[in-house]
């Protein structure tokens, strides 16, 4: 009997486009698949017609071989024969849902393929360091724990005289097509874990990983300015990949101790300086602490508790800044503690005469009693 167009079968114009090819062979796919069908000889025998022709208009050679000479032009072993008889059912559907499983394309390239790569799964370290460290940088060593390749095996995995075979599950490709329905699926061989190979007799030193976990010492260049939370990457310093992959990367996380003296917002530096009564009251010259050495600024006669001063440039120059942030002291006047008899009497005294000297020595103090007044009128 002759063989039907293959366009005709697929319900296409000879200048159809590849869309429309595999839209066409999708919906015939599914209308004649012997899962749907099971009592129906007829429907497979179209199930195949429609998968050699999808399998010649599909591919740009077969395709433009069969354009110019028809069915004479393209070799009965690379279509009907090799193609429906060969593949089965489930390779043809896994042309169709292959995009969508990870299949890559047809069935025969699913099963082609080699064990599945996987790269290394990254590390994260994390190092506590302090605000002065964070602020000028410096270069440390860490300590992290590797896999390293066992000396016994080589990195095989099996014992020393031996070495691994050819998985049986999935002919040392590492996958296996699982069918449920008219759905085919690729998936990792369960057998050998994608590796593609099993160990009969397992390295006694490794236990047939082909490697050991050690502690490995790594040189880390903290920059200046790095603030809390932001993480350092190592390249290649994550765990090992699988079946030759490569590896993931390390991060490590900085954490920076609580400071006794300084509080950090960003590239600014925050402190509270406890100043004298009389230094308050007085005003006068007074020395900051920062992170490089010791800054003098003035106070005004009559500050208050409370009051902040800024010092430009006396912060933290941060990892993406151009230049260092500013450092603000928050004055806390201090009450005495603990007077002499002396003493007591000199504030005693200091104390009548500034009710004496009338509200201009405590405008505070009068406007908050005139509010006072105002809300209980």
């Amino acid at each position: 009997m002759a063989k039907r167009d293959f366009y005709e079968i697929l319900g296409l114009a000879k200048n159809a486009t590849d869309d429309e090819i595999k839209k066409a062979y999708r919906k015939l796919a599914m209308k004649y698949h012997p899962d749907r069908n099971p009592d129906s000889k007829g429907a497979e025998e179209k199930f195949k017609e429609v998968k050699e022709a999808y399998e010649m208009l599909s591919d740009p050679q077969k395709r433009d071989a069969y354009d110019r000479y028809g069915h004479a032009g393209v070799d009965p072993n690379m279509g009907a024969g090799g193609g429906a008889g060969a593949g089965g059912f489930a390779d043809a559907f896994g042309d169709i849902f292959g995009d969508i499983f990870g299949g890559g394309g047809g069935a025969g390239r699913g099963r082609s393929a080699g064990p599945q790569v996987y790269r290394g799964a990254d590390l994260r370290y994390n190092l506590e360091i302090t605000l002065e460290q964070a602020a000028h940088g410096f270069d440390t060593t860490i300590r992290v724990p590797s896999w390293d390749e066992c000396d016994t095996c080589h990195g095989s995995g099996a014992k020393p005289g031996t070495s691994p075979t050819t998985c049986s599950t999935c002919g040392g490709h590492g996958q296996v097509r699982m069918q449920q329905g008219f759905f085919s699926i690729q998936q990792t061989c369960p057998k050998c874990h994608g590796s593609g190979k099993v160990i009969p007799e397992p390295c006694p030193t490794c236990a047939g990983a082909g490697r050991l976990k050690r502690n490995k010492t790594l040189e880390v260049k903290i920059p200046e300015g790095i603030d809390d939370g932001m993480r350092i990457r190592s390249s290649g310093n994550g765990e090992p990949g699988m079946n030759g992959g490569p590896p993931g990367d390390l991060y490590v996380e900085i954490h920076i101790k609580a400071h006794e003296v300084f509080q950090r917002d960003g590239d600014d530096l925050h402190c509270e300086m406890p100043i004298s009564f009389a230094k308050a009251a007085l005003g006068g010259d007074i020395e900051a602490p920062t992170l490089s050495g010791k800054a003098s600024f003035t106070i005004p006669e009559g500050t208050q508790s409370g009051k902040t001063f800024r010092l430009r440039g006396k912060g933290i120059k941060g990892v993406r800044s151009g230049y260092a942030g500013d450092l603000f002291c928050h004055v806390v006047v201090e009450t005495p503690v603990k007077l002499t008899e002396r003493q007591k009497d000199l504030l005693r005294e200091f104390e009548k005469l500034t009710i004496e000297g009338g509200a201009k020595h405590s405008p505070q103090t009068k406007t908050w009693k005139d509010k006072v007044k105002e809300f209980f009128e």
